[in-house]
């Protein structure tokens, strides 16, 4: 199978799961070379995920500037001290979780002349080895990037923990995403992209489902 033929099996997928509204998928193209991904590109789709700066300066500046509508979407844990970088390659945040990231994401952007979107991270299950915001920070946090940033904040992002079933989470970050009133929510990937979309998700991540296992 093709990664175009998988792709659009995805989409037939979320179409056939009877939910009514728009669902971007992103594929995750992260440690996969730009010469497997171009097939994609050609095909016209448009998101990509990735969850690295470095790697992705190196594979997607050139095509970047050669396709205008082409949007990139930061889903790996983010050091403030790429910031800079990622602001004038990236077009979507999925792991704000920290107000000194926020501050300096703020800060490059005014620079760049950018206005981002962004989805704060939080962390479902308390994992130490996983980024995010605990629940409890949230509406201060929130508070601080909308007001004293002014930061377009889309929805919230998680990942549930590997070892529990993701129905509980997914319900959890859902209710949590009514209460402020977003419109996007950033939850699903290859294993539980269709419940997650049952539970509101309008951004899934999904790599290997497309791309195939990784190496």
């Amino acid at each position: 199978m093709t990664i175009i033929t998988s792709l659009e099996k995805i989409k037939q997928e979320i179409k056939n799961s009877s939910i009514s509204k728009e669902v971007e998928i992103i594929a995750v193209s992260k440690t996969f070379p730009i010469s497997d991904i171009m097939p994609l590109v050609s095909h016209g789709h448009r998101h990509f995920g990735e969850n690295k700066v470095q790697e992705a300066e190196k594979k997607w500046s050139e095509v970047k500037k050669n396709i205008k509508d082409l949007k990139l979407h930061m889903i790996g844990s983010l050091q403030s001290n790429k910031a800079k970088k990622a602001v004038e390659l990236f077009d979507f945040i999925h792991s704000l979780d920290s107000v000194k990231l926020a501050n300096e994401l703020s800060k490059r952007q005014k620079q760049q002349g950018k206005n981002l979107g962004y989805f704060i991270q939080l962390n479902l299950g308390s994992e130490d080895q996983k980024g995010g915001l605990e629940i409890n920070d949230l509406k201060s946090f929130y508070d601080h990037c909308v007001n004293e940033l002014n930061l377009l904040i889309l929805g919230l992002m998680a990942i549930p923990p590997n070892d529990q079933k993701p129905e509980k989470h997914f319900k959890k970050i859902s209710e949590l995403n009514q209460q402020y009133n977003f419109h996007n929510l950033s939850l699903g990937m290859s294993n539980d992209y269709l419940s997650a979309i049952k539970y509101g998700a309008t951004h899934v991540r999904i790599g290997s489902s497309i791309f195939g296992a990784r190496s």
